[in-house]
């Protein structure tokens, strides 16, 4: 039996609920038995270690523990897991990868090992990384993990000449954003999105139902021209506008009425500085962020190479106009040899249409 398959599943489970810490699935495996298993509690909660111990109790003693991430060694809101698995008694510990956080980084393992357990590395290791990615650049860089989501025509429009976008993609591809969503810290949109669609920006059920857990919502809005009418204001979950220096002061006092918090970012040339705008949300421990548009704010991201990974849901549908809306504008490149390329690439079918997706790599990076 694949038991570190069994704790990567844990820990994908734990995805969206357990930021700033990463998600971590473990399983306690005796004589051939799982006598324990859990994934990652909210903030100061128990680890993916505690909770499988809790759950195997004595069974522990001489068990071998598979963990998708190396075990804390460090006091940090809770107790250090490794000493929690020496106390128990667990024998061997198979890792998948090492926790990159400086302050981790082999020094779990190591404590392991002087203790006399036995470890193991590498297993599972790829798939472990994918899951915890927005995790492994929070902790290295301090920014968050930023994730380009747009759904276009086969043509490349999101939506028509005259602002129609509603549905681009089937059901399937929606609810696979909903999940998207789910485990994000954060949605991000440029203003034209709220003005043009009027969006909620929340993660909803199959029955159409605000979850409990909301990422928070940022609109980039370096006027001030967000309505306090839209929707989102009246939605579960925090909404912040992020605007320039030259915003109208009683368009923000407005917004601030709506519940809206206002946070003015320095701008070049009339648009938001996107890269210190996600140094400010590093700040605030979002790890990661969900684009969902529209065109110049894609533009500007890619432009400055500020995107982690990219979804593309693509439908079969032709829109054509010279006036509609691209799913990615700012300056662009100008030779194909300089345009990033997605790799690894995945292809995904979703009902009638397909999802691409996977890390943009420039030319010569």
């Amino acid at each position: 039996m694949d038991y570190m398959r069994q704790a990567l599943s844990l820990a994908r489970q734990a995805l969206g609920t357990t930021s700033p810490n990463p998600a971590v699935g473990a399983v306690i495996v005796k004589n051939g038995s799982v006598v324990g298993a859990g994934h990652t509690q909210p903030p100061g909660s128990a680890h993916a270690e505690v909770m499988a111990l809790r759950q195997a109790g004595e069974a522990a003693r001489d068990a071998t523990m598979y963990v998708t991430l190396e075990p804390c060694a460090h006091q940090g809101r809770t107790p250090p897991c490794t000493a929690a698995i020496i106390a128990a008694g667990v024998s061997e510990v198979h890792m998948a990868m090492i926790d990159p956080n400086p302050i981790v980084s082999g020094r779990g393992k190591a404590q392991l090992e002087a203790a006399g357990i036995k470890t193991y590395l590498g297993e599972g290791e790829e798939e472990a990384s994918e899951i915890v990615e927005s995790y492994v650049k929070y902790i290295t860089t301090g920014l968050p993990f930023v994730t380009a989501k747009y759904a276009m025509s086969l043509d490349g429009k999101i939506a028509t000449r005259t602002g129609d976008s509603k549905w681009i993609t089937g059901a399937e591809a929606r609810q696979y954003v909903q999940r998207l969503r789910s485990v994000s810290d954060a949605i991000l949109v440029g203003v034209n999105t709220v003005l043009a669609d009027d969006p909620r920006l929340t993660v909803r059920d199959a029955e159409d139902r605000a979850r409990p857990r909301q990422p928070l919502r940022v609109i980039v809005d370096s006027k001030g021209r967000t309505p306090p009418l839209a929707r989102m204001f009246a939605e579960p979950g925090k909404t912040i506008v992020v605007t320039g220096s030259k915003a109208d002061a009683a368009a923000i006092k407005g917004l601030a009425g709506v519940g809206g918090e206002v946070l003015q970012v320095a701008s070049k040339r009339g648009l938001i500085d996107l890269a210190e705008l996600l140094s400010v949300l590093g700040q605030r421990q979002i790890n990661s962020v969900l684009v969902e548009g529209g065109g110049e704010v894609m533009g500007y991201l890619f432009d400055h190479r500020l995107v982690d990974k990219v979804y593309a849901f693509i439908a079969p549908v032709i829109v054509g106009g010279r006036e509609a809306v691209t799913a990615v504008a700012g300056r662009g490149v100008e030779r194909m040899s300089q345009a990033p390329r997605l790799s690894p690439v995945q292809v995904e079918r979703l009902g009638d249409d397909v999802l691409i997706s996977g890390y943009p790599e420039h030319p010569g990076d």
